[in-house]
This record gives C-alpha cells, structure tokens and sequence, in this order.
C-alpha cells in the first residue's frame, strides 16, 4: 500500500508543507498540518504536468 511521504520541495520544520500519496488512478496531496481537512485529487497526467511547469518554471 502506498504512504503519504512529503514533497521533497519541503524541508524539515518548515510550516508550508504538502504531502502526496501516489494511488491506482489519482494522486492525492494534503497540507500537513491540517489533514484533517482533506485532499485533492488529481489524475496522474495531470499531475505530471503540473510537475513538469514547476520544474520548468523553477529553472528560469
């Protein structure tokens, strides 16, 4: 079963962190300090893409 692991864009104590769950057909990420108040879901490409302008965004 896949776990929640923090976005490696996070670092240790800081208080703006995101968590990502990789599961069958969606990926779902949370804030980690409130949980419990739910996620969002993306489709995998989706989320590829997002990754794919951020990275490209971050290089510039």
């Amino acid at each position: 079963m896949n776990e929640w692991h923090k976005s490696t864009y996070s670092s240790q104590g800081a208080h703006s962190c995101v968590e990502v769950k990789e599961v069958s057909d969606a990926v779902l990420v949370r804030d980690t300090e409130n949980r419990d108040l739910g996620h969002l879901s993306f489709t995998p490409s989706a989320w590829s893409s997002f990754l794919g302008e951020v990275k490209g965004d971050a290089a510039r």
